[in-house]
């Protein structure tokens, strides 16, 4: 199968191969996004794997040719530090952008597939406890209602809409289940003959899981669970694997101590999974594609990439090292990509 995979990282934008990983392509003198940017989110339009949306410092910027080449978006998110993306699977022109440091901390709607922005409530302060400045570090769509939206802020909560993000509610609370306003992934899977619709809820130091819609949540600190790992960074279903997450759990950050998590049973238990060699540093970031479930791979903080080819039940290292990496993914397209023109000079 011919595949991009795309490995978006803090200073040298979006570094990309499609052929596996045996070769690495920097971005082009003249895209939208510079060679040597942040970029801090990936995704890939569910319908049309050549469209590739990315949050950058510049903005949230569009490729059409599965990353070969980008432009930006217009609206209220152009000129702001994008952290995260999430698209609707059942409408995918409806998209979700939040932003943060450097930037303010918002959520940004588009209906149009991305072309234009438009920003919704609530509003976050300028400045936050542990982090200084907040950003929204993930967004989650209900995959059976479409109405159903939740973003994370570090730091700054958890949060829900119902009606498509005209109006939220806030879930975080010193005194109920989910008591950090530091979150870091939210996930949502959908209901089955088996289990009921799950929603998955980490804090930095914390699972949370619900079937009830999120009026109860089971919970237990994490390095009471994880051999005493406690920083919960990232978590992500496997596409058409029932009940299956993975799960990214750390010493710290960058730290450096880190593991890999498996569930079968919608994030209730988790079996460590096998780790070739030792990373550098935390794993930070998490792509796989429905296209082939089995294959998905890993980023680490400090900028090691590992692969799986059995669905994340084992890894290994790629050999190619990057800087800081900040997010993943890969898309069943073949892109264009061109090395750069060798100096001469």
């Amino acid at each position: 199968m011919d595949y991009t995979i795309m490995v978006a990282t803090a200073g040298q934008g979006i570094l990309r191969s499609n052929d596996a990983g045996t070769t690495w392509h920097r971005l082009g003198l003249k895209e939208a996004i510079e060679f040597d940017g942040v970029v801090r989110a990936l995704a890939v339009d569910p319908q049309r794997p050549e469209r590739v949306y990315a949050g950058a410092d510049c903005g949230l910027c569009i490729s059409d040719d599965g990353g070969a080449h980008w432009r930006r978006a217009d609206g209220a998110v152009a000129g702001m530090t994008v952290w995260s993306i999430a698209i609707d699977p059942s409408q995918p022109q409806v998209l979700y952008a939040g932003t943060g440091a450097p930037s303010r901390a918002a959520l940004f709607k588009s209906v149009d597939a991305g072309e234009t922005w438009q920003r919704l409530p609530p509003e976050f302060p300028e400045f936050c406890q542990g982090v200084n400045r907040p950003r929204l570090l993930t967004i989650c769509v209900n995959p059976e209602d479409g109405q159903d939206v939740w973003f994370g802020v570090e730091e700054g909560g958890c949060w829900r809409s119902r009606d498509g993000g005209q109006n939220f509610v806030r879930l975080d609370d010193p005194r109920q289940a989910i008591r950090s306003s530091d979150i870091h992934a939210i996930s949502i899977l959908p209901a089955t003959a088996r289990a009921p619709r799950t929603f998955i809820v980490l804090t930095v130091n914390a699972v949370h899981v619900s079937q009830d819609d999120g009026q109860t949540w089971d919970w237990q600190l994490s390095k009471q669970r994880f051999d005493g790992l406690y920083y919960t960074r990232t978590v992500m279903p496997l596409p058409d694997v029932d009940d299956s997450l993975l799960m990214a759990i750390g010493d710290g950050t960058p730290g450096t101590k880190t593991r890999m998590y498996r569930s079968t049973d919608r994030g209730y238990h988790w079996t460590e999974t096998l780790l070739e060699t030792a990373p550098n540093s935390t794993f930070w970031a998490l792509g796989c594609h429905a296209a082939d479930p089995s294959l998905v791979y890993a980023g680490t903080k400090y900028g090691d990439l590992f692969r799986s080819r059995d669905g994340g039940l084992t890894w290994q290292k790629e050999w190619r090292e990057f800087p800081e990496i900040t997010a993943i993914a890969w898309t069943p397209v073949h892109a264009p990509l061109v090395a750069h023109a060798q100096s001469t000079h």
